[in-house]
């Protein structure tokens, strides 16, 4: 999450103007192929920049900067990969978190048409058809994104009493199955598109849980959910979505959860009545500007409002322990009332 300070004087205002240069220099050192020609190995620059084809004064001043970040460290024998890019950004670590590096990278120059996107209204990429290769590559980058939160997340709710659980718009299955690990009980479907089914799939594999995993391939928004589940888990799906929209789809939910079950919500709220707070709600509801045809963010009293003209009633927040789950931490949940 990004924690800026409200800006009350021009240094803050120009320390966050410039806090794009060390992203870039990032960027820089994956254009270049850096972290994964540095191998496990101390360069000299000489060596270096006769390896990766760069000037050396160029080459020198950009390995500081991504030792001073503490992405290299520095000895007598030269620069070499810091531990933590040996484990996220190498492709040879079983860490490495590749598509969503590409995704990030993606960005940096889609984010330079916000103007462009601000003026129309119109998402940046709105004239090219999704591909499944897009597709496959952004769940992939969602399975990166998620994988600690998930963990963490599963950890701390209690599925004891569920024995069915729905991951609705869950790409990857990343936290469906997180809970399956943990509730040994616990069947688990996933629906979304096919593309993202696919790497659902590899993923259930690898963990031994594909007869406890089931794939629905369909959309939530024109299609019917299938089957009944005491647990429906909607996570970073709420602000793809406009308001009407998530109306539409809480009542689907509320068909398909049995009597009692519950719907948990995992998303970024906006916290104050103005809708100001916190900063980095705001600073993601400009990213579904870019990439969506109607998403934003959302305060959870609406959200509330909207769970209860859904017929889901009961809500209440989940606060995860400090430090842990996606955001800022905080689950929504709301319950379908019991049969009578």
């Amino acid at each position: 999450m990004t924690h800026s300070p409200t800006i009350q004087s021009f240094k803050q205002f120009r320390d966050v103007v410039y806090s794009f240069r060390l992203s870039r220099i990032i960027f820089t050192a994956l254009d270049l192929d850096l972290f994964n020609q540095m191998g496990n190995r101390a360069w000299t620059i000489a060596q270096l920049s006769k390896r990766v084809q760069t000037s050396q004064r160029g080459l020198e001043i950009l390995c500081r900067s991504l030792a001073s970040a503490g992405l290299m460290g520095k000895t007598t024998a030269g620069f070499r990969v810091s531990r933590f890019a040996k484990t996220y950004l190498q492709k040879n670590s079983k860490e490495f978190r590749g598509d969503y590096l590409t995704l990030m990278h993606r960005q940096w120059e889609e984010w330079s048409r916000l103007t462009e996107v601000v003026t129309s209204g119109i998402p940046v990429d709105h004239e090219e058809p999704e591909t499944p290769e897009y597709r496959r590559s952004f769940t992939w980058a969602m399975h990166h994104r998620s994988l600690e939160p998930a963990k963490q997340v599963a950890q701390q709710i209690s599925l004891k009493s569920a024995r069915s659980f729905l991951d609705l718009g869950g790409g990857p299955g990343t936290y469906a199955l997180a809970f399956l690990q943990k509730n040994p009980h616990l069947q688990a479907s996933v629906m979304d598109r096919p593309a993202a089914l696919e790497v659902a799939g590899i993923l259930a594999k690898e963990l031994s849980m594909e007869s406890r995993l089931s794939l629905h391939s369909g959309n939530f928004i024109e299609n019917k959910i299938p089957e009944k589940y005491d647990i429906v888990w909607y996570s970073n799906v709420l602000h793809i979505y406009s308001p009407s929209e998530n109306r539409k789809i809480f009542k689907k939910i509320k068909q398909a959860l049995n009597p009692g079950g519950r719907l948990l919500i995992q998303d970024t709220f906006l916290q104050d009545p103005q809708g100001l707070r916190p900063l980095e709600t705001n600073l993601f509801a400009v990213t579904m500007l870019l990439y969506t045809e109607t998403g934003n963010t959302y305060s959870l009293q609406d959200v509330r409002a909207w769970l209860h003209k859904a017929g889901l009633n009961r809500t209440r927040i989940r606060r995860m322990k400090q430090g842990t789950g996606d955001w800022d931490g905080q689950i929504l949940e709301a319950r379908k009332p019991s049969a009578s």
